[in-house]
């Protein structure tokens, strides 16, 4: 996937291009989280889309959930209490996993350069 470390260093431009791509994959990841978090919402809570989009955004980021559920009508708090709650465990594994896949092509080619550095 990434250049071995007997090979050299990527130019530049190739680089900046592999960690674009790599900030799409990273991208394209949270954008399906989020979009799965708004169904959640709008299917459970019952929620119109902004509130939905602003709910899966605040526990998608780790700022907890925005929407009081005692509120809601008594037949959607508990979907609506477990949805959430698993929502935010699937949240935090998906934020590290891409904050890892966007900082992966950085990380490789530091210690690559620290281990041609040290080679020579």
């Amino acid at each position: 996937m990434f250049e071995h470390h007997n090979q050299p260093l990527l130019p530049p431009r190739q680089f900046y291009n592999r960690t674009l791509r790599y900030f799409g994959y990273s991208s394209g990841i949270i954008g399906f989280s989020l979009l799965l978090g708004m169904a959640g919402y709008i299917g459970f809570a019952g929620i119109n889309m902004v509130d939905a989009f602003y709910n899966a955004s605040m526990i998608l980021t780790g700022m907890g959930p925005a929407l009081n559920i005692d509120d809601l009508p008594l037949d959607r708090q508990n979907p609506t209490k477990i949805f959430a709650g698993l929502y935010a465990l699937y949240s935090g594994v998906v934020f590290l996993a891409a904050s890892g896949l966007v900082l992966s092509p950085i990380l490789h080619r530091f210690f690559h350069k620290i281990h041609l550095d040290l080679k020579y």
